[in-house]
């Protein structure tokens, strides 16, 4: 199984949960829309991580420029559509310039991303990206980020810049972030663990997002475990809470004030 676009899930549920809410502090309108603003967001930091994860396969303590061609050897053997060039420490890749696979991990590239290992010891890594048009099927990034990590320390510290537009209407943001993410117990093979921050400036306004113990399997279309306190552009809370209920369902409670609303999510192959 692969992931899935979560904001058409969550959309979905929305519609019979944004009653029960509205009558509270936010109306159905403005319920929707802070679902669709963070499952916007969510797609991007997906697409994101997914090639974050891509740029750390490189052995820790060697030189910057020979970790800059381990990780060139990486990725052909992963993503043959790469074109790569290498230049000192830094990789240049071009997703989809050559024949076959695109995927890894569930996750489909399209267009350009750039990799330098800044620095390379054993209790300091440091690696920055730059993406211009990173897609998949669903949405399109350009930004840059900068991510540290040391061998000992079992986090990854990302701060990111980013503009990310949903492919089927266009619809844009460009935000920031600041957050730890770390392997899940099954490793990150299995997902990733965030906490930290968000906010972008989105078509209604500024959005805030609080990210709090969340979980995310590669499978899943939403996180297992975890909360995500959103912030609208008229200084409205929705908090959306995450709980894993058997290997296929994870229960997303929404609440607002003093009413809250629980649905049923669960993980379905990606639409064709």
């Amino acid at each position: 199984m692969t992931r899935r676009s979560w904001v058409g899930v969550l959309l979905v549920a929305g519609l019979f949960s944004v009653g029960a809410i509205g009558c509270q502090a936010l109306t159905r309108a403005e319920a929707s829309a802070a679902l669709e603003e963070a499952g916007l967001a969510a797609e991007a930091e997906a697409l994101t991580s997914g090639s974050v994860e891509i740029g750390t396969r490189f052995t820790i303590g060697m030189a910057a420029e020979d970790a800059a061609m381990e990780l060139s050897s990486f990725i052909e053997s992963q993503l043959p559509c790469a074109a790569i060039t290498v230049e000192g420490a830094t990789l240049s890749i071009e997703y989809g310039a050559n024949p076959g696979s695109c995927t890894y991990r569930g996750q489909t590239y399209g267009g350009v991303h750039a990799i330098t290992v800044m620095r390379n010891e054993m209790d300091d890594v440091v690696v920055s990206h730059r993406w211009e048009d990173l897609n998949d099927d669903r949405v399109t990034v350009t930004g840059t980020a900068m991510v540290t990590w040391s061998f000992a320390d079992e986090t990854r510290h990302v701060v990111h810049e980013l503009t990310w537009t949903r492919l089927s209407d266009g619809r844009s943001a460009t935000g920031s972030g600041d957050r730890l993410q770390r392997s899940l117990e099954g490793g990150i093979f299995e997902g990733f663990g965030v906490d930290g921050t968000r906010a972008w400036e989105g078509e209604s306004g500024t959005w805030t997002l609080g990210i709090d113990g969340v979980e995310m399997r590669w499978v899943d279309p939403v996180p297992q475990a975890g909360t995500y306190t959103l912030t609208t552009p008229e200084s409205k809370t929705l908090s959306l809470g995450f709980s894993r209920v058997d290997g296929d369902t994870i229960t997303v409670t929404i609440s607002s004030g003093a009413r809250s609303y629980d649905f049923d999510v669960t993980t379905l192959p990606a639409e064709e």
